[in-house]
């Protein structure tokens, strides 16, 4: 029975009314709901939308789109294939954000735990230097300096045992980065994992010096065992151009990177962010370098290990989830959304009064997260949040996914149950403003008209979240669309948006 008859058979209940007559009302009820929703998905797409996409040469059969009122359980104001299952690109992280929001709250942390197992004496640790991943999104360089800090700060300059890596929260199958598009060196195909360092990226800076003719390179963290060039000619060209081309770079050999040609010296300035060739070994070349840079010594290796039992010599806490998922929605970062959908998919913490603080590691012989525990965590949470039956099918939670499938109408109705939440602030706010920042600082529909999360892959273009209307009134809109042209949609979407926001008040 449809939400509203239930609510109504329940009123007419209250106040005692013969139960032929509340048969013949819901029903009615039920009769005119159904209609409202038929003509709602019988509705035409805006004249403006429908000719962008017909300039776009894409279909209508290819597209989906629901707007509705964010507030109100009513039919919505546009309806067009907007049950059909389909690919969501990014936009999937939404139920991945808003499930660990409602779930672990916008305060959650992630910890890594660091033990000094040994004695210091005389600056030197008789011992390993432990660290414990648990599956910190944002291990950003500038934070493994401050653990790194933390422990000279205990009074260790020189480590006589090894760097011992305990990834064992996660369980993660290997996988191929250039497998998914063909292009293993960008930072967006990097794969999760319980100790992430700096998403496993090389960020390389080229300083133009003109009166040297050269651009200065550095790169961070430094990663040890790795060579490469110190400085690359300058190019008078007026143009910056693709600097990248430009430089010619081979990533062949991972242990000696080259760069055989030179950068533009109109360019300024660059950062170029490039994932490390070799993945695998990233983590004891970073931590092995960055220690050393910072004078400290090491006799043994980086290896991977298991942390001891007892309790940690001190953390390092990661910025909240509320900071956490401003970063994934902001700039759609695909391995920071994978990491806590793993999260989501850990065993209960447990708590052991010789740690320090809450001890968030796995439960002796329970198993580690993985993409399937995951999932099996969403799904449960969708059947009690969401609906109990009609579940989307999320992959990895990050959208980086061919198999990912959600309709318009669920992501639609999980975003009327966040606006419903103490979550919806939080929400909302992460997104990308329309015409501002993130995503969607070039999009050229209304400045600041509405917080909506991007998603692009080959042949998928999509948005979903809140459109601020001119009458006051908050909608939820979604469109996907899945076509080889989908990349050329962007001002049909820029369309709907403007056409969102022009409501009519007295509707």
């Amino acid at each position: 029975m449809p939400e509203a008859s239930r609510h109504l058979k329940y009123h007419f209940t209250m106040i005692q009314l013969p139960k032929p007559m509340l048969l013949m009302l819901c029903g009615l009820l039920s009769a005119l709901w159904a209609q409202a929703q038929a003509q709602a998905q019988a509705q035409p797409l805006p004249f403006a939308v429908e000719t962008a996409l017909t300039q776009a040469r894409v279909p209508l059969e290819a597209v989906s789109i629901w707007v509705a009122q964010a507030d109100r359980q009513v039919p919505p104001r546009l309806s067009h294939r907007a049950d059909v299952p389909m690919n969501p690109a990014s936009v999937t992280k939404l139920v991945t954000i808003y499930a660990a929001l409602d779930l672990l709250g916008p305060a959650f942390v992630w910890h890594t735990p660091v033990w000094l197992d040994g004695p210091v004496k005389a600056g030197v640790l008789q011992g390993n230097l432990v660290i414990q991943g648990q599956g910190d999104p944002k291990l950003v360089v500038e934070r493994l300096w401050l653990l790194l800090r933390r422990v000279q700060g205990m009074g260790v300059q020189r480590i006589a045992g090894n760097i011992v890596l305990d990834r064992h929260t996660f369980a993660v199958p290997p996988t191929d980065p250039g497998e998914f598009d063909g292009e293993p060196l960008r930072p967006a195909n990097t794969s999760a994992d319980a100790l992430l360092l700096n998403f496993k990226t090389m960020v390389i800076t080229f300083t133009p010096d003109a009166n040297g003719l050269i651009a200065r390179v550095q790169v961070d963290p430094p990663l040890a065992g790795v060579v490469l060039p110190t400085q690359v000619p300058l190019s008078t060209s007026a143009v910056c151009g693709d600097y990248r081309a430009a430089l010619k770079a081979n990533f062949s050999d991972p242990q000696r990177i080259q760069l055989a040609g030179s950068f533009p010296a109109s360019c300024g300035e660059k950062v170029w962010s490039v994932a490390y060739p070799d993945p695998v070994s990233y983590n004891a070349r970073a931590i092995d370098g960055l220690w050393r840079s910072m004078g400290g010594q090491l006799d043994g290796r980086v290896i991977d290990g298991v942390a001891p039992p007892s309790a940690a010599s001190f953390e390092l806490i990661s910025p909240t989830l509320l900071e956490v998922v401003r970063d994934i929605n902001k700039f759609s970062n695909n391995v920071m959304a994978q990491q806590l959908f793993l999260t989501l998919g850990r065993p209960a913490p447990i708590t052991s009064p010789t740690s320090l603080g809450n001890d968030t590691r796995p439960a002796p012989g329970t198993l580690a997260a993985t993409p399937e525990s995951a999932r099996a965590a969403v799904r449960q949470w969708w059947q009690h949040r969401i609906h109990a039956t009609d579940l989307p099918f999320i992959d990895n939670g990050s959208g980086l996914s061919r198999s990912t499938r959600i309709s318009a109408t669920q992501l639609g109705q999980l975003l009327q149950t966040a606006y419903a939440s103490p979550q919806m602030p939080e929400l909302m706010s992460s997104l990308p403003l329309v015409g501002v920042d993130g995503t969607l600082k070039r999009s050229h529909a209304a400045t600041g008209s509405a917080h909506l999360k991007t998603g692009s892959l080959r042949d998928v273009t999509a948005l979903a979240g809140y459109v601020h209307a001119t009458s006051g009134k908050r909608y939820v809109l979604v469109a996907i669309v899945n076509h080889p042209n989908a990349a050329a949609v962007k001002p049909a979407l820029d369309a709907l948006i403007d056409w969102a926001v022009m409501d009519n008040p007295d509707k």
